[in-house]
């Protein structure tokens, strides 16, 4: 009998076992996927790349670009098929501050890599090697590395290929980094075919929690469309009006701010606040007084020429050869500079302020900014206007917060859209022109 109970209990126990085990000792193996594989960066991203080719086609044509039977959607796809990727799935990249840069493309059929990569030493020198038991194909001269898979193809430029290579190829199912998890749950530009996350340090550093960009294109302009989420609630908030320049044919630069700025003058741990004294005192620029001045208001235009007189002082012989000094005047050509801003009751005490620290000077009835040229002051209501030239440019009464910088001949346009309690919406628009006539885009 005591046998008998043994045995059964014996059995029970075993029983138990089995079941408590049996996913553990029959447990499939899950291949990791590619969003597990990506290595956390400052800047993390996905692109459809059929969809952007789809996109851009109409600014391909439009513009006349040579090959530009390379970019369209038809040769991409055959070419993805041809090598074995799947480019109708994301492609996943990322990049840091130092430079270097990496992406993951989803392979179908690892075996019609090599085809490529015997293609690509005509163009380039390729070298191969094994590291950590991974086959990796090196672009000496560029710093490029390219290895592959049955599932996926990972190319990588820069100096830290091999702690990538580690992520990449050791990597676990659902062994997703938090940086990556959190930015594919991110509801933000979800429905756009090209995204830029990044929860980078130093954004960190200014109080910035996210800052994400998408990419939006038409025949005649490249854009940046921009969110930037911030920890604390913003001290600042969009103005329904105010006083700013026109701009103008010649203008080359223009920045128009329109802020109510009460609340972040009264908070100096504020980030933004803590932000622009950190700036100021790269030039010891006297950021407190100013903000205790400011009404939120600042407009500077840059561009063209405008036609003033100077004094000066001619040694002149008279018919008895004595030399006499003279005061004269002539017209001279200077850059087009103008800088306004809207100011309360404190306004003169940062105008000495500035010309105590150096920051502005006055000789005469003139002023200058550090480098600028030869400028007129001018008091409008609650407005100071810098100008040079004779004359006040004109101005209008506007609600946008945008502006125009040009470096080299290419011309950006930005706008601040909107602002809520954490979240800035912004748009960067590039003028496709410069970018298809240059190599390089400054």
């Amino acid at each position: 009998m005591f046998k008998k109970l043994s045995l059964i209990l014996f059995l029970a126990i075993g029983l138990g076992a089995f079941l408590v085990l049996r996913p553990i000792l029959f447990k499939k193996h899950v291949n990791p996927r590619i969003v597990d594989r990506l290595p956390d960066s400052d800047f993390i991203g996905r692109a459809y790349v059929l969809d952007l080719a789809r996109e851009t086609s109409g600014m391909m044509y439009y513009h006349k670009i040579p090959f530009r039977d390379l970019f369209t959607y038809e040769f991409i796809l055959s070419q993805g098929k041809l090598y074995g990727l799947n480019l109708q799935n994301p492609v996943y990249f990322f990049a840091n501050e130092k430079g270097d840069w990496g992406a993951l493309i989803e392979v179908t059929d690892s075996s019609k890599i090599s085809e490529g990569i015997e293609r690509l030493k005509s163009f380039i020198k390729i070298e191969d090697e094994l590291i950590k038991e991974n086959r990796v194909y090196r672009f000496k001269k560029e710093k490029g590395y390219l290895t592959y898979s049955k599932n996926y193809m990972f190319i990588y430029k820069g100096d830290d290929f091999e702690t990538k290579l580690e992520k990449v190829s050791n990597a676990k199912y659902l062994d997703i980094t938090p940086a990556w998890r959190t930015f594919l749950r991110e509801k933000q530009f979800k429905d756009e075919k090209l995204v830029i996350y990044s929860n980078w340090s130093k954004l960190k550093e200014n109080g910035v929690e996210t800052a994400i960009f998408a990419h939006n294109s038409d025949s005649v302009s490249f854009s940046l469309l921009t969110y930037i989420r911030n920890k604390k609630p913003l001290n600042i908030s969009l103005k329904k009006e105010g006083t700013n320049f026109r701009n103008g044919d010649f203008t080359n630069k223009i920045l128009n701010i329109h802020l109510d700025i009460s609340k972040l003058r009264n908070d100096p741990t504020d980030p933004l606040y803590m932000w622009l004294l950190k700036i100021g005192k790269k030039v010891s620029f006297p950021t407190s007084e100013f903000l205790e001045a400011w009404e939120g208001d600042l407009s500077f235009r840059q561009g063209g020429y405008q036609t003033v007189k100077e004094t000066y002082i001619e040694s002149v012989l008279d018919d008895d050869f004595n030399v006499t000094e003279v005061e004269m005047e002539k017209e001279v050509k200077v850059p087009g500079f103008s800088l306004m801003f809207s100011a309360n009751k404190k306004a003169r005490r940062l105008i000495n302020r500035l010309l105590a620290k150096g920051i502005l000077t006055k000789d005469d009835e003139y002023y200058r900014f550090l480098f600028s040229p030869q400028l007129k002051m001018k008091t409008m209501s609650n407005y100071y206007i810098f100008h040079s030239g004779s004359y006040t440019p004109k101005t209008e009464e506007s609600e946008k917060n945008n502006g125009t910088w040009t470096k080299n001949g290419t011309k950006i346009e930005f706008s601040l859209d909107s602002l809520s309690k954490n979240e800035v919406f912004g748009s960067i628009y590039i003028p496709v022109n410069r970018i298809i006539s240059r190599s390089r885009f400054f």
